[in-house]
């Protein structure tokens, strides 16, 4: 064999090679796609190191507090019948656009409550509330009275005609309803015709298949109808959302309303992506089918590579707003150390009430609370941007009366009631003038309250901080599957 023709093969057999490379490397580009998958997966979780934007506190604080101390004390409170029976309405008609949606799934419809399931002491309450018409009718202010036995004693002189008519009355109401409104940050509905008691265990929040143009109809409402600047546009989907380098020329007002927003935002979508339905298969142990994480699903919706880089910022404005509900329950202990928790089973509501004791002084006892006071602390502005903020977030109330799965509108409406609720503790004159005059101090109010919480507030607030307890929990255990 020549010198030559040893060359040419091997020449041939260095092409041959090169060409079995070169397929090999492209049927093998998969297993090289999941490492740059499995690094980009860390990417989601990028931003959750370090302080809080526009807090004193930072992530790893609030993780060890929350997954150590606070959501196991949730877990066992949230499931006694004080907090899982909640009061809404999902009849009322969206104030916005028609109705046209339709969920993807029977998992959409909302299991009723039966009448007998609902603690009586529950129903008492809501449905025999103090008839305080009559404290000023005549028969009220003049019957039954003892100076009317006495001989020498002629009623009818000097009488002083406290009696009020009932037009008065209901007129009174009325200003005292606006009054009470004024605080309000949200539209309270449980007193509305078609308003009726849920069971929150029997209707988990968990994956619907409510999604398209309906379901992001809705969040494009509250972001662009509802939140303060940001004009950028961008290539993909969530286009409609203000990316976070917008954040840094507005004030801080602005600025902590959309973290708010989005933090809800991205807490809703955690829980969508840790009780995702993986199969629809029912057997004796799973009648509803096999619920999960969907780690794929998380990716999608958080990772930069899927939202233009967004992703690693909403998840870190989840506690941004969980750090505002967490000061909320703190500012509000001495009021909440007051409630009865009252079912009619009265074991049970000694337990409440202990449990209730226990979490707020864990919740006192953190350091690092947000800081309310910086906002709204810049005069004449501040009262309209006060103003502004309770308008939006009523208008948000309404917006999730469009929401067009019932299993979504229950949670949507009780999250952003429990939001709601926070605000108004936070930014409460009334609660403030209590506070400072020692009233809870004082081992009876003798008065009504001047600063009060329906049921409805008090069980939305404690279930939407669950909410996002269970959101930063469960983040911590995609954070180790993705590892």
């Amino acid at each position: 064999m020549t010198t030559r023709t040893v060359q040419r093969n091997l020449w041939a057999s260095a092409a041959v090679v090169l060409v079995l490379l070169l397929v090999w490397s492209d049927t093998t580009r998969g297993y090289f796609a999941a490492i740059d998958e499995t690094e980009t997966s860390k990417n989601c979780f990028c931003e959750l190191e370090g302080s809080i934007n526009d807090c004193s506190c930072d992530v790893d604080t609030v993780d060890h507090f929350n997954n150590m101390k606070i959501y196991p004390r949730l877990q066992s409170l949230l499931v006694k019948n004080f907090f899982r029976f909640y009061k809404v309405n999902l009849r009322q008609e969206c104030p916005f656009w028609p109705d046209d949606s339709r969920c993807a799934m029977r998992f959409c419809q909302v299991e009723n409550c039966e009448e007998q399931a609902i603690p009586q002491g529950i129903k008492d309450k809501g449905e025999h509330k103090e008839k305080a018409a009559f404290k000023y009718t005549r028969e009220a202010q003049v019957g039954g009275s003892a100076c009317s036995d006495g001989e020498d004693f002629d009623s009818s002189l000097g009488f002083l005609d406290t009696s009020i008519s009932d037009q008065a009355h209901r007129e009174f109401e009325l200003w005292a309803k606006h009054d009470e409104a004024e605080e309000d940050f949200c539209i309270v509905d449980d007193h509305e015709e078609g308003s009726q008691y849920v069971d929150l265990l029997l209707n988990p929040e968990r994956y619907t298949g409510y999604k398209g143009e309906s379901a992001h109809r809705i969040w494009k409402s509250i972001y662009l109808e509802n939140c303060f600047g940001g004009n950028n546009e961008t290539a993909n989907k969530f286009s409609n959302y203000v990316p976070h380098l917008d954040l840094r020329d507005v004030c801080l007002e602005q600025r902590a309303f959309y973290r708010i927003i989005s933090g809800l935002h991205s807490s809703i979508n955690i829980h969508l992506c840790s009780k995702y339905l993986l199969s629809e298969s029912k057997d004796f142990l799973d009648p509803q089918g096999i619920w999960g994480p969907n780690v794929k699903e998380f990716k999608r919706r958080f990772s930069p590579e899927t939202t233009g880089g967004e992703g690693p910022h909403w998840l870190r404005n989840l506690y941004f707003i969980y750090l505002i509900e967490l000061r909320a329950l703190a500012k509000a202990a001495p009021y909440l150390r007051r409630e009865d928790y009252y079912t009619g089973i009265a074991e049970e509501d000694d337990e409440v009430k202990l449990a209730i004791n226990d979490m707020l002084s864990v919740i006192e006892n953190f350091q690092s609370h947000f800081d309310e006071n910086a906002l709204f602390s810049n005069g004449i502005a501040s009262i309209k941007f006060k103003h502004d903020y309770k308008e939006k977030f009523r208008n948000i109330s309404r917006i999730m009366s469009c929401v067009g799965c019932d299993k979504c509108k229950l949670w949507g409406k009780l999250q952003t009631q429990g939001l709601g609720t926070a605000l108004k503790i936070l930014y409460s004159e009334k609660l403030n003038l209590a506070t400072e005059s020692g009233l809870w101090d004082k081992p009876h109010i003798e008065a009504d309250p001047i600063f009060r919480l329906s049921r409805t507030e008090i069980v939305a607030l404690f279930n939407a901080f669950g909410r996002l307890s269970n959101s930063i929990y469960e983040m911590e255990n995609f954070r180790r599957v993705l590892r």
